[in-house]
């Protein structure tokens, strides 16, 4: 028993630093107001209570299926607009497609806050104008969509892949046997054929994967909700609502930490189900191809 723990020191020393803090934080969320501030650990009394009046001070309902609905959908486009991009550069010869996919890398460098304005004027103004030139224009019609304030900017631009997921995607596709596909072109497969049936079910975990990663990136993601969702409190995500509860209770550390909790209970409770998947899926995305 000492030699294995011998052995694991460094990892458990490095465990308890991420574990540490979660406990503090359930610890806290437990206690009363008076106690919260206090150098005590263990809550006396119990505070249960203090997740009701949670749900009580603020529509947590609503924020959390506002949080649900922008990780989800933009999970679903970078799954499906990815795995087209990146079989496209690991399993199509065509002319610049290295070029092309080094420029798509490129654009990892690109910090967010650099294209922030532009799009914003862009989901402002022009997207909206452009939009209704084309109803009109079809017989449709003048339409006025409202994007600003609404979850429409964060949603729609994750259908037009992401380069991270587009690398790790081609990385794993790379060492897909080139037989199995050739089987396929001798059936009379095309692309389509070999994607659906060879590609996708090989890469169940490298899709997980990347589907994990963006649902984790869209939960926790507080920049974007700020800069489109400020103006509208009712598609407010969880990352805002916690950030204004917070301003409203900064005092109240045990309510702060309560909603805390509540905030990570669903990305913790994915993140086990799928932690086999995602591992495996990592693993394998850092195979040369």
């Amino acid at each position: 028993m000492l030699v294995t723990v011998a052995n694991h020191a460094v990892l458990i020393a490095v465990s308890l630093m991420f574990l540490l803090p979660i406990l503090f934080i359930v610890l806290t969320a437990l206690m009363t107001d008076q106690q919260a501030m206090t150098t005590h650990l263990i809550p006396r009394p119990w505070m249960w209570s203090n997740f009701k009046a949670v749900f009580k001070q603020i529509d947590l309902l609503r924020y959390t299926w506002n949080t649900f609905l922008y990780a989800g959908l933009c999970t679903v486009g970078v799954v499906v607009s990815c795995v087209t991009v990146a079989y496209a550069f690991a399993r199509i010869h065509w002319r610049g497609r290295n070029l092309v996919f080094l420029l798509v890398l490129s654009t990892l460098m690109l910090p967010q806050q650099i294209t922030t304005v532009p799009l914003f004027v862009v989901w402002a103004r022009d997207l909206p104008t452009w939009i209704s030139w084309v109803t009109s224009h079809v017989g449709l019609g003048a339409v006025h969509m409202q994007f600003v304030g609404t979850l429409k900017p964060l949603i729609i631009p994750a259908f037009f892949s992401d380069a991270f997921s587009i690398f790790l995607l081609r990385q794993f596709f790379m060492t897909i046997p080139d037989e199995l596909c050739d089987a396929v072109r001798v059936d009379g497969g095309g692309h389509w054929q070999i994607l659906r049936q060879v590609v996708i079910p090989l890469s169940k975990p490298a899709i997980m994967a990347i589907a994990l990663f963006q649902f984790i990136y869209s939960w926790n993601d507080f920049y974007g909700p700020l800069v489109y969702l400020g103006q509208n409190p009712q598609a407010q995500t969880l990352s805002l609502a916690l950030s204004n509860f917070r301003g409203m209770h900064h005092v109240q550390w045990n309510l702060t930490m309560a909603a805390t909790m509540v905030f990570m209970i669903p990305v913790v409770i994915i993140f086990f189900l799928a932690q086999r998947v995602f591992i495996e899926g990592i693993t394998l995305t850092g195979v040369k191809g």
